[in-house]
């Protein structure tokens, strides 16, 4: 990420802090990360814990960090406005992720009043795929009107879709949708098997390429594509770039699956030939470097996904724990094993660290979602005769995005 003309001092503090306010929430989606329920869990952070956890992310200093008031549903928090206040007073970006129920309706004053950014989650393009994952009748169709009151009100909103086997051949569908709605961002997460979110939900190391793929075919009609827990789409991007800059198919030089087949197949016929130049978005961020979560209880994780615990904010800053913890520091150093510890993406990529640990029980192994053979990509560009500082560039630029903008 670039500020001004410096990179993001990513050893030094996160890019985003999540914090998950409340376990509470009114929705009972089959792949719920943090397994939400009605009621809020016993040892949520206070309103005076909450504010000293505020405290301590200002002390990283400016440019702050974003932080993202999660959950559950953040706005099942009585004290909720109070905290995004505190945040906003102490110059810290702040961004909102709420379920979509009447709490969200009845606060879209105080959101725009705030300027704030919002993340709503929309995982199907027709209400028998949405509603079945959200596991809610008829809140599909609100929220498309959320959206589309949100797009009409100028307020700034990303669309977050979780891809798994109920809606992967879904997900051309769905960026028709947002493209009509107005949607400029989507942020789509690749399943990680945690939480509520059972095995068989998981796409394979091929179908999650195809996914990467299509995504960058996406980025191409106007909307900026964002992952989450899937940074091989950097590989994919960076390498979809350098084909295309020396005018060569990409479909002669990759390994493509009939997933990819069909989902670039329906995104033509739903929205016809790609329209602008690629809208990739990556700060390189991981799980652990420029991401950090902070539990309901206090408890910090290197992201919601990955359940390996570096300590609690009620006994340590989060700045110490951020800059010292071990694991974390090898983490930013891509001090990984197996074919990530290799990889020539190892820095931009490095796999997703929450993935390695849920599926392999090991934060620094290789990421058993991706396919990809360390040192196919420097044979490609070879044969191709991309000189190497070209190269070199062409990974920087990849690298970098416009800072976020403070929200007050």
């Amino acid at each position: 990420m670039q500020h001004g003309t410096r990179r993001w001092p990513f050893e030094d503090k996160p890019l985003l802090i999540f914090w998950e306010t409340t376990k509470a929430c009114k929705l009972a989606c089959k792949h719920c990360r943090a397994s939400a329920i009605l009621n809020p869990l016993p040892g949520e952070l206070t309103t005076e814990e909450g504010k000293k956890l505020i405290e301590d992310i200002a002390e990283f200093g400016q440019p702050s960090p974003i932080l993202v008031f999660t959950g559950g549903d953040p706005l099942m928090r009585k004290d909720i406005w109070e905290l995004v206040d505190y945040a906003l007073d102490h110059k810290i970006r702040v961004a909102l992720a709420p379920a979509v129920t009447e709490l969200l309706e009845k606060s879209l004053d105080d959101i725009e009043a705030r300027k704030l950014s919002i993340s709503i989650s929309l995982d199907g393009s027709k209400p028998e795929i949405h509603d079945n994952i959200r596991g809610i009748p008829g809140h599909f169709q609100k929220t498309v009107n959320m959206l589309k009151q949100m797009v009409e009100r100028g307020i700034r909103v990303q669309v977050n879709t979780a891809v798994m086997r109920d809606n992967a051949r879904d997900l051309a569908d769905i960026a028709k949708l947002l493209l009509d709605i107005g949607i400029k961002t989507w942020e789509v997460f690749y399943l990680i098997p945690v939480g509520r979110a059972q095995r068989e939900l998981d796409l394979t190391p091929q179908e999650w390429e195809d996914v990467s793929n299509f995504l960058y075919d996406v980025s191409k009609y106007g909307i900026v594509v964002r992952t989450t827990e899937g940074p091989m789409f950097r590989r994919v991007a960076l390498t979809r770039l350098i084909l295309e800059s020396k005018g060569i198919d990409y479909r002669k030089v990759l390994r493509l699956g009939d997933l990819y087949s069909y989902l670039s197949k329906r995104l033509v016929e739903l929205l016809g030939s790609p329209r602008t130049r690629p809208m990739v978005s990556t700060t390189g961020t991981r799980d652990g470097k420029g991401i950090i979560f902070v539990a309901y209880d206090g408890t910090v994780y290197p992201s919601g996904f990955m359940p390996y615990p570096l300590g609690n904010v009620r006994t340590k800053s989060l700045v110490e724990i951020y800059r010292e913890n071990p694991v974390l520091k090898k983490i930013r150093a891509a001090e990984f094993k197996g074919r990530c510890g290799v990889c020539e993406f190892r820095d931009i990529c490095g796999g997703s660290r929450a993935r390695a640990y849920v599926l392999k029980a090991d934060p620094l192994g290789e990421d058993p979602a991706c396919p990809y053979v360390p040192g196919e990509f420097t044979k490609i560009i070879s044969r191709l005769g991309v000189d190497i500082e070209e190269y070199s560039k062409m990974i920087e630029g990849l690298r970098l995005v416009l800072p976020v903008k403070p929200s007050r």
